[in-house]
């Protein structure tokens, strides 16, 4: 079965042409309610979870088992890409993004109740990994059925700039759950460990309300629709995928190792900051919303770029550049300048890495066709993610001592990033491909391409 739809009508009437905006603005603001859920945990995972929940061991052992519990919400996501992806390209994109919101925030305000090792001992270790499972399963659909919305309600030459708005949602996701917790750290730790890192989790109700309510609106896309119409829905899309598109899902999997980036920044940099050089907690805290505020622009504007100019230049800057950056990051941390790992740090996770974040959305999706975008891109990127998940306790664990063990974790990035490297060069070049050749096995043909 090949695709046999149009491109999303957004060159016709003005209602075709809103439904790209409206689709972008809801992966934006869902994106940001979903995903200040899921950075709260690792907030809470470096600050206080080692005490909350580890008290029994040692100071060193109780942060990496804290960690470990970060990375434990990523074993989820390969097994709820393969569930979600099913369900979200045979049967739509939006009743995927419902479920997702709803798992999140249920899970993440549970969290916020749990009792802690001094009151139910062992158990309380138990049921925060469960929920924080609960949490990676539902994020292994958020981002690929928003990426999926988003791509497909958007015109052929502004594809990576209306997919951006996925990842630039989950940027204000990172300031609104970063905001919250710098009040919160600076509360004294007898209140911040009894009451006070709960409060962030509770909040998750109000984030719930509001991301149902602009996730209802929202319509399935028109290619989606057209293949329902046609009865071209595959009844079983991950049989297609893996016997089609193996190849697509395995280099979007290696390609999304450059994860490892964010994890380490936001899980280990803090806990090493914090933990080893006696950097204050409020002063990463403001460092992670500076960085994520740059985010917010950067993102469009290299999304932007990616339409001019292709999606792979673009994505490989961000790879490489990121890379070398996480150097001079750790080394600056290490220093306990504040001014001078704001500079890098935002350097980093501000600017650079968000050549490839902003870009990887269309350039992941446009690997693939419809009939099994959602599914490919959940479980490719889910795999890579998951693997990035455990980085920062690899971090702890191959770190040296002191101020000065970054070295080995900033080469632990480098070599992921260069798997993400390799992988993204065997990867089309789609940015002026129709919508309908996406994903497609044909000849190539100039006649087809989207005029520049």
């Amino acid at each position: 079965m090949t695709d046999s739809f149009v491109a999303a009508p957004s060159d016709g009437p003005t209602a075709g042409r809103k439904r790209p905006r409206r689709a972008a603005v809801a992966a934006f603001v869902g994106s940001a309610l979903e995903y200040y859920d899921f950075y709260i945990y690792g907030t809470a995972a470096a600050l206080v979870f080692n005490k909350v929940f580890f008290p029994t061991s040692s100071a060193a052992t109780g942060t990496l088992l804290a960690l470990a519990t970060f990375g434990v919400g990523y074993v989820a996501r390969p097994v709820g890409a393969f569930v979600l992806g099913h369900f979200g390209d045979r049967y739509g994109r939006k009743k995927i993004l419902i479920f997702t919101l709803l798992l999140m925030g249920v899970s993440t305000f549970l969290v916020g109740c749990l009792p802690t090792y001094a009151s139910i001992g062992v158990w309380a270790p138990i049921l925060l990994v469960v929920l924080r499972l609960l949490q990676g399963f539902s994020a292994s659909g958020e981002q690929a059925g928003a990426n999926s919305m988003t791509l497909e309600h958007a015109p052929d030459h502004q594809r990576s700039f209306f997919t951006s708005f996925t990842l630039s949602g989950t940027q204000l996701g990172l300031i609104l759950s970063s905001g919250v917790f710098i009040p919160v750290a600076a509360l004294p730790d007898e209140a911040l460990l009894s009451w006070g890192w709960r409060v962030p989790f509770w909040l998750s109700a109000v984030v719930v309300a509001a991301g149902l309510v602009i996730r209802r609106s929202l319509t399935e896309t028109p290619v989606f629709e057209e293949e329902a119409a046609k009865d071209e829905v595959e009844k079983l899309p991950l049989a297609v995928l893996f016997r089609e598109h193996w190849a697509d899902v395995l280099r979007i999997a290696l390609s999304s190792l450059v994860s490892t980036v964010s994890t380490i920044f936001g899980v280990y940099a803090l806990s090493f900051a914090t933990g080893t050089v006696g950097v204050p907690r409020s002063t990463m805290l403001w460092l992670t919303v500076a960085a994520a505020f740059v985010a917010l622009f950067s993102i469009t504007g290299w999304a932007r770029l990616a339409d001019r100019v292709g999606r792979k230049p673009v994505y490989l800057f961000g790879v490489l550049g990121s890379a070398g950056l996480m150097f001079a990051y750790l080394w600056s941390l290490s220093t306990g300048v504040v001014a001078l790992f704001f500079v890098f740090g935002i350097l980093m996770s501000g600017v650079v890495y968000h050549a490839q974040n902003g870009v990887f959305p269309a350039l992941y999706g446009e690997q693939l066709p419809t009939r099994v975008r959602l599914s490919g891109m959940a479980i490719g990127t889910q795999i890579g993610f998951a693997l990035s998940g455990f980085m920062p306790t690899l971090a702890a664990a191959v770190a040296g001592e002191g101020t000065g063990g970054w070295l080995p974790v900033a080469l632990l990035v480098l070599a992921c990033c260069a798997v993400s490297a390799a992988a993204t060069l065997g990867m089309r070049e789609t940015f002026r491909t129709p919508m309908a050749l996406l994903g497609v096995r044909t000849p190539k043909d100039e006649s087809a391409r989207i005029p520049a």
